[in-house]
């Protein structure tokens, strides 16, 4: 196995699970830390294309953080403030052009069979690109998907991390899916957390509290588009909708449907404590709030 140490500044985060903790980056003005990277078939340095591969079986390892992948593939571009330390004449078998100061990293493209983990949290994917300067990730391919100890967030199109917003967007038939059989379903998820030092240590979630508002401190979830909430007895439908999780309240909006079992009503907008499954229906300007009630069958 072949390895070597990027030593370049890397903040590759991937936190489409709305958390944290997949985060291979340094704060802002913090030193660079060493990413080691291994690989089984060999890593290749070329200078024309300005890249760094990895191919077989690759890993990158920064902290408690690892990128696994068929092939990683690391691009830089070489400093103007580089000084007077000149760059290697050739390659070298026991050097690399990102750990000799005189270039920067700018994307790294993890492809094939992706898995990026801690010790709590995992993500999979087909295929990742993070671009270092916009500090955006951009996970693709088939069975997307994000575990947190708390949530399960998944997607058909793509999960995206901004972590200069601290945002995440989960696209095509997006699923959050937490403790406790509740759950959030639109065409499109975002989700918005509260910043934290990098390395923090994530206090324990307390017992009977919505697994949703546990996750990467996340602060607030927009749904567009076909949006479904879920309780262990009622399902809330509408065409948007935003959830608190502090508060654990969802407010839907556009054609809203409330169904508790045979019951169903309709209305233009709907509150729903995602806590302790209770819904208000409420009715539009100049409308009214209609529905099936059949006596006896539940609260």
């Amino acid at each position: 196995m072949k390895r070597f140490f990027l030593l370049s500044l890397m903040a590759c985060a991937a936190h489409a699970a709305f958390a944290q903790d997949l985060n291979l980056g340094t704060p802002p003005g913090a030193a660079p830390v060493p990413i080691q990277i291994t690989a089984s078939q060999g890593i290749t340095w070329s200078q024309d294309a300005q890249t760094v591969t990895a191919t077989g079986d690759a890993k990158a390892v920064r902290g408690d953080v690892t990128v696994t992948a068929d092939e990683l593939v690391a691009h830089y571009v070489k400093k103007t403030d580089a000084g007077s330390q000149p760059a290697p004449s050739a390659p070298d078998a026991s050097s690399s052009p990102l750990d000799q100061g005189n270039a920067q990293l700018t994307e790294l493209d993890a492809i094939g069979h992706v898995h990026i983990y801690t010790a709590t949290d995992n993500a999979w994917g087909d295929h990742a690109v993070y671009s270092v300067g916009q500090q955006v990730l951009v996970l693709t391919g088939k069975n997307l998907k994000l575990t947190t100890p708390q949530d399960t967030i998944t997607a058909r199109d793509s999960i995206e991390y901004y972590a200069g917003e601290h945002k995440a967007i989960a696209r095509g038939d997006a699923l959050i899916m937490a403790n406790g059989g509740r759950s959030i379903a639109a065409d499109v998820i975002t989700g918005y957390f509260n910043s934290q030092a990098s390395g923090g240590t994530a206090q324990p979630a307390a017992q009977n509290v919505d697994g949703l508002s546990q996750g990467g401190n996340l602060k607030r979830v927009e749904a567009m588009g076909s949006v479904v909430i879920k309780t262990p007895s009622d399902t809330a439908m509408g065409d948007r909708g935003v959830y608190l999780p502090p508060t654990g309240q969802a407010r839907l909006g556009g054609n809203v449907r409330i169904i508790h079992g045979p019951n169903e009503l309709a209305g233009a907008d709907a509150l729903v404590n995602m806590k302790t499954g209770v819904a208000t229906l409420l009715a539009g300007p100049g409308g009214q709030v209609s529905g099936v009630i059949l006596p006896g069958s539940g609260k």
